[in-house]
């Protein structure tokens, strides 16, 4: 085979270069930076001479960056989702797409976990407490909680989960260790609901979304951004949820209304927050930084070296069957590989 040329947006972890290299594939990585992304000019750019587009979710690759090289042979996602993608018009194009699935599960929902622990608990409020020199005597009322087992009261919490796939379903395994009750609602997926519900200790109940959320001490957002659930999470949810209640968002951040947010956190209409993404991310709505009832972190969910060495492996894996001409093990659009243009995208890329 030819020498090609994979172009990478940004870096990523380094067990990926040796997968791309031993296929005789080059590798540009676009990214100068590490705290800055590649502007539209350099993705075009970067994608006018590329093979094979391996990007990150942050970069939109839209039909017109798809359009830019007519020898584009594949697009392999480093990530789970693909929403940053025009996977339509990849497929009209003869493009086939991949992603990188069920990789990072768990290391989700442990991070999904710390973030139920962190915000209960009240763990970086007391960190700054301490690392300021704040800490002069230990006293019964100091950074008084909530908490996540039965606890003082001896009563179960409930942790409402809401979007019951993979990683939902694991944040749901590790309640039981806390003698949790779970509301779990997913009106997409309700024979995973019914298949944990159907076993008396993992405590799980099939509810309607009011329910969850007037019920339960956590919610726990794990649902894919589409325009139904595209601010499923405003001013009037939250008015509904319980005010000792705690809300966390690992998903993505439009499912959440980040101003309405800010004002039940600033009303106490609700306990706290604590969030892995945000709306508009990197940025964040005026207000929420200065929320001291919220734990904010950057879009580090899959954040194990472990995941993302995996990811990465996935990524090339992908990549290079797009290469090759091959179908990817990870393809999300499938039914290109039976159509005329990639059939022609194929042969022209040959030429």
């Amino acid at each position: 085979m030819k020498e090609r040329n994979v172009f990478m947006t940004r870096r990523i972890p380094d067990v990926a270069i040796p997968i791309l290299r031993q296929a005789g594939a080059t590798v540009t990585v676009g990214q100068s930076d590490e705290e800055k992304g590649l502007t539209p000019a350099e993705l075009l750019a970067g994608v006018r001479n590329a093979d094979v587009l391996l990007s990150l979710l942050t970069e939109p690759i839209t039909r017109d960056v798809l359009n830019a090289n007519p020898r584009l042979l594949g697009v392999a996602n480093y990530a789970v989702g693909f929403n940053n993608i025009d996977v339509v018009a990849a497929t009209e194009l003869g493009i086939p797409v991949s992603n990188t699935p069920g990789v990072l599960t768990d290391t989700t929902a442990d991070l999904t976990w710390a973030l139920i622990l962190g915000i209960a608990r009240r763990i970086v409020e007391a960190h700054e407490y301490m690392v300021a020199g704040r800490y002069k005597l230990w006293g019964p009322n100091l950074f008084l909680g909530g908490d996540v087992s039965p606890g003082g009261t001896g009563k179960r919490k409930v942790l409402g989960i809401i979007g019951y796939g993979r990683i939902g379903a694991a944040v749901a395994r590790r309640a039981i260790g806390f003698d949790m009750d779970i509301l779990a609602y997913d009106p997409h997926n309700p024979a995973a609901i019914a298949a944990d519900a159907a076993d008396p200790s993992r405590h799980v109940r099939s509810a309607s979304l009011e329910e969850l959320l007037r019920e339960s001490d956590f919610v726990s957002l794990h649902p894919l951004l589409t325009a139904e659930t595209r601010h499923m999470i405003s001013e009037r949810q939250l008015g509904m949820m319980k005010k000792t209640a705690y809300l966390i968002n690992v998903s993505r951040g439009p499912v959440v209304d980040e101003a309405a947010l800010v004002r039940a956190l600033r009303d106490g209409t609700i306990a706290g927050a604590a969030l892995d993404v945000f709306e508009n991310e990197p940025l964040m709505v005026a207000g929420l930084a200065e929320c001291r009832n919220a734990i904010l972190v950057p879009h580090i969910a899959s954040g194990s070296q472990d995941t993302r060495d995996r990811m990465a492996t996935m990524a090339a894996t992908n990549a290079v069957a797009h290469l090759k001409g091959e179908r990817a093990p990870n393809v999300v659009n499938p039914e290109v590989y039976d159509s005329a243009a990639y059939v022609a995208r194929r042969s022209a890329a040959s030429a």
